[in-house]
C-alpha cells in the first residue's frame, strides 16, 4: 500500500516546494519525492499548515547521562573541567540497574523525537553490573537501550563501545567499574549482538565504538576496526576532545591521536572522529583524503567547557560533519547546528562564516549536518528524502510563533536559526507515525517512571560530592 504525504511545502533539494509531496512504499521506504496529487497511491494524507523535512540523525548520544543534566553546572559539586565533570557521570552510572537503564534511554529518546530526531547512534559503554560482573548475558544493558528505541520508535545503531583501561599508565578508576571488559569478551559480545539482530533491519543496527585511544591501547584498536569492516559496520571513536588526551597520546605513541590513527590507516569512510575539536590544520586534510567523517557535538562541548570546532576549516578541507547530543545537555539538533556557525562568530567577532564555503547555502549546509551527515556515519539510508531512503520525516508548524511571516524562500534560514522545537508536530519513522501534534502515545507513562528513577538517583545530593 503507497501513501502520499501532502504537505503545504516540502523540503527538497536545499529548498522548499509547494503543493508537493512524499510517496513511501508499505515497507517504510520512499519511491518518489517530490511527488504531488496526480501520482497514483492507494491513500493520501494532507498536512495542511505543516512543511515536511527528513527526519534528523543524532550520530553520536549517551542515554544514561540525561540523568545529569542540570547537576553538574557547579563548581562545587562537580569542578570546573571536563575530568571533574565525570564524577557527576561516574555517579549516576553506578545507581542503574537493567530497569533503570531502559527507562532514562527511554526518556532522552522520547526527547530526541519530539525534537524531529529518527535515527539516533548510541555510544554504549554500561556493560556490566555495578560490581564489574557480567550479567548472564553480557549484552543485556545494550539490549535494554534498544529496547528503550524500539518503545519509542525511534531507529537506532548500537555503537557498542570497547574500554580496556582508564588510561595510559593510570591505575582503573573505580566510577568506570561497568565499563570495562577485556578485548576478548567484547568481541565475543559483539558477535552475539551480529547474531541478534540482523544487518537488514530497518529500526536496529549496529556498529563498533572503541572509546578512546585512552580507553583503546592501539594494538586492541586495530583488532577491533579489522572487525568492523570485515563485517562492514561503522567505527566511532572520541578523538581529541580535550588537550590533555592528545597529551597522554603523544607520550605513549610519540603522536597525537588524529596522526597515528592516519599512520595506522585505521581512518576511512566507515571512522567516524567524535569531537576532534584540538587537531592541526594538518590533522583536518588527514580526515578529509581519508574520507573519515567529523561528529561535533556542540551543545555538550560548550557545556563541558572542550572548546571550538574549527568547522569552517574542516568543511573547506571537504570533511563531512555530522552532530550528536552527547551528554544530553540539550537535546536539539538545531540548536547544534546552528551552534557550529555562532561559536565561530563569537571568535572570529564576524558574521556567517560557513556562508563563505562554496557550494550550499549557510542554512542548507548546517541542515545536512543535523540530517544527512549523521546518515553517513551511521551508515544508514536516511537523512534525505531520496528513492530507496527510509521514510524518516517531520513536519512543521508553519503558523509557529517562532517562524512566523515566513515564505519558502525564507523558510529554511528561518528553521535553522529560529525554530522553537515546539514548533514540530509531527514524526514519522519507517513509514510509521511516533508523533501526532506534538505528542507520543506514551509519553506520560515514559515521563513518570523517568521522574521516579530521578528521585532514586538522586535522593541523597550529598552523595554526588562524594565523586569529586
Amino acid at each position: 500500500m503507497n501513501t502520499l504525504y501532502l504537505p503545504e511545502l516540502l523540503y527538497h533539494d536545499g529548498g522548499f516546494t509547494p503543493n508537493a509531496g512524499v510517496l513511501v512504499d508499505g515497507d517504510g521506504r520512499v519511491l518518489q519525492a517530490p511527488a504531488n496529487i496526480e501520482t497514483p497511491c492507494d491513500e493520501i494524507v494532507r498536512l495542511p499548515g505543516k512543511a515536511l523535512l527528513p527526519g534528523f540523525v543524532n550520530a553520536h548520544s549517551h542515554s544514561f547521562q540525561r540523568l545529569i543534566r542540570g547537576k553538574a553546572e557547579s563548581r562545587v559539586v562537580s569542578g570546573n573541567d571536563f575530568w571533574s565533570w565525570r564524577g557527576t557521570m561516574y555517579h549516576s552510572a553506578a545507581q542503574l540497574d537493567p530497569q533503570d537503564v531502559y527507562d532514562v534511554a527511554r526518556m532522552a529518546f522520547l526527547e530526541m523525537a519530539l525534537a524531529g530526531t529518527t535515527t539516533v547512534g548510541e555510544f554504549h559503554y554500561l556493560h556490566t553490573a555495578p560490581d564489574g560482573s557480567p550479567y548472564e548475558d553480557p549484552n543485556l544493558l545494550g539490549k535494554q537501550v534498544i529496547a528503550a528505541a524500539q518503545s519509542v520508535g525511534i531507529r537506532i545503531v548500537l555503537l557498542r563501545s570497547a574500554y580496556f583501561r582508564s588510561g595510559y599508565e593510570l591505575p582503573r578508576d573505580p566510577g568506570q567499574t561497568r565499563f570495562f571488559e577485556s578485548p576478548r569478551a567484547f568481541l565475543e559480545n559483539m558477535e552475539a549482538l551480529v547474531k541478534a539482530y540482523p544487518a537488514d533491519s530497518a529500526g536496529v543496527r549496529l556498529g563498533v565504538a572503541p572509546h578512546s585511544l585512552r580507553a583503546a591501547p592501539l594494538d586492541e584498536l586495530k583488532e577491533i576496526a579489522a572487525f568492523a569492516r570485515h563485517r562492514q559496520l561503522p567505527l566511532h571513536m572520541h578523538v581529541a576532545e580535550q588537550i590533555a588526551e592528545n597529551v597522554a597520546c603523544s607520550r605513549e605513541y610519540g603522536m597525537t591521536p588524529v596522526a597515528l590513527l592516519n599512520k595506522e590507516q585505521l581512518l576511512g569512510p566507515n571512522f567516524t572522529a567524535v569531537h576532534a575539536i584540538h587537531i592541526s590544520a594538518e590533522e583536518t586534510k588527514m580526515l578529509s583524503e581519508s574520507g573519515t567523517t567529523l561528529c561535533s557535538c556542540p551543545t555538550t562541548e560548550r557545556n563541558l567547557g572542550d572548546g571550538v570546532l574549527a568547522a569552517d576549516r574542516a568543511m573547506n578541507e571537504g570533511v563531512c560533519i555530522a552532530l550528536g547530543s552527547d551528554s544530553q545537555a540539550q537535546i536539539d539538533p538545531l540548536e547544534d547546528a546552528r551552534q557550529l556557525e555562532y561559536h565561530l562568530r563569537l571568535q572570529y567577532e564576524q558574521r556567517a562564516i560557513l556562508d563563505q564555503i562554496k557550494g550550499q547555502t549557510l542554512a542548507a549546509r548546517l541542515f545536512d549536518c543535523a540530517s544527512l551527515h549523521g546518515a553517513r556515519a551511521l551508515a544508514v539510508p536516511a537523512g534525505d528524502l531520496a528513492p530507496g531512503s527510509f521514510a524518516d520525516f517531520f513536519t512543521v508548524d508553519l503558523e509557529d510563533p517562532s517562524i512566523a511571516g515566513n515564505s519558502a524562500e525564507d523558510l529554511l534560514p528561518l528553521l535553522v536559526f529560529s525554530l522553537s522545537r515546539s514548533a514540530i508536530r509531527d514524526v514519522v519513522v519507517n513509514g510509521r507515525w511516533i508523533v501526532r501534534e506534538q505528542r507520543h502515545e506514551l509519553q506520560e507513562e515514559i515521563i513518570s517512571r523517568y521522574q521516579d528513577l530521578h528521585r532514586k538517583v538522586w535522593t541523597d545530593a550529598k552523595a554526588m560530592g562524594s565523586y569529586r
